[in-house]
């Protein structure tokens, strides 16, 4: 009788699990279609990909697709308990800690960007042109690299040469070979989202200011912009807790490890997929100029709109 019920139970919980991963490869082909289509807007029109925060704006949705294709590639790989040698997996750990800072950051010079714009509106077109969007992203990728490198250089120095050649199912916790190193990269990573999160409020607060002095159509766009760095803020947030989903996944796993698979699969739909795609497509709709062209190109040209003419 106990080995029925064991084998009822084991049965539900893969049926469960089948589910789960449908699901999943539904959302992410789902989120990957509506950012494809964003980033196709972008880059229909030369308006867009000559302007500063719409440049950046293509840089998170870039960077937040090539962390989707991953993360679902390694959920389809321990799904099905593929194995891969060690080096390979690396270059995937490599990559997607990087890109998983590459969003963040650039969502913080999204708001300098709005920043300047409003507060220093004669500097702008000279310190947000296209040349210095561009550099910008390098100097974003080159800050989002640092995590990594100090992570990797403690990496190198505990691993053993036959670590590399071993066969495992790919994960980030098989880099953690001591558990300092979790604790270190994840102060690491701390202190950049509040360095971060600390750049956006003084902005915040410095937006408000000169809002609360405009008048007439200044005032409207000020709190417009103010809006845009508060929906920065959240975005930010969102990231920020993806951080704080390890500590709280080990907690539940000393508990109940069914717990630990719902709040696993919880945390991956809600603050890797939803918020991955929800929030771009938020900033892509608030925008009225993106908005139009999105519309023209979702419906394929069948809506027209005299304002399209404009930034052709």
């Amino acid at each position: 009788m106990a080995d029925n019920n064991s084998l009822v139970g084991g049965q539900a919980l893969m049926r469960k699990l089948n589910d789960r991963v449908i699901l999943v490869q539904v959302l992410v082909t789902l989120f990957l279609c509506i950012n494809f289509l964003l980033i196709t807007t972008f880059f229909m029109k030369h308006f867009f990909y000559t302007t500063m925060r719409y440049i950046l704006f293509a840089n998170t949705l870039l960077s937040d697709c090539l962390i989707l294709i991953l993360t679902n590639t390694l959920l389809i790989m321990s799904y099905f308990r593929f194995t891969t040698q060690t080096w390979l997996c690396l270059i995937v750990f490599i990559v997607s800690s990087l890109y998983n800072f590459v969003t963040p950051v650039t969502l913080t010079t999204m708001t300098l960007e709005r920043f300047v714009a409003i507060c220093m509106p004669l500097r702008h077109a000279e310190l947000c042109s296209t040349r210095s969007a561009l550099q910008c992203i390098l100097i974003i990728h080159g800050l989002s690299s640092i995590p990594c490198i100090v992570f990797l250089s403690i990496f190198f120095a505990s691993a053993t040469h036959s670590f590399y050649t071993q066969n495992r199912i790919c994960s980030v916790e098989l880099f953690t070979i001591h558990r300092w190193q979790g604790h270190l990269r994840s102060a690491i990573s701390q202190l950049y989202f509040l360095i971060m999160f600390i750049t956006i409020v003084i902005s915040y607060i410095k937006i408000i200011k000169v809002a609360k002095a405009a008048s007439g159509e200044n005032k409207k766009s000020t709190w417009k912009g103010l809006r845009t760095v508060a929906l920065h803020a959240f975005q930010l947030l969102l990231c920020l807790i993806q951080l704080w989903c390890p500590f709280i996944e080990a907690a539940v796993l000393q508990i109940d490890l069914m717990l630990y698979t719902d709040v696993r699969y919880f945390n991956y739909i809600t603050f890797y997929l939803a918020s991955r795609c929800l929030s771009p497509l938020i900033y892509g709709l608030r925008d009225d100029k993106f908005f139009l062209a999105l519309k023209y190109y979702a419906l394929c040209g069948l809506y027209k709109n005299k304002s399209l003419a404009f930034f052709t």
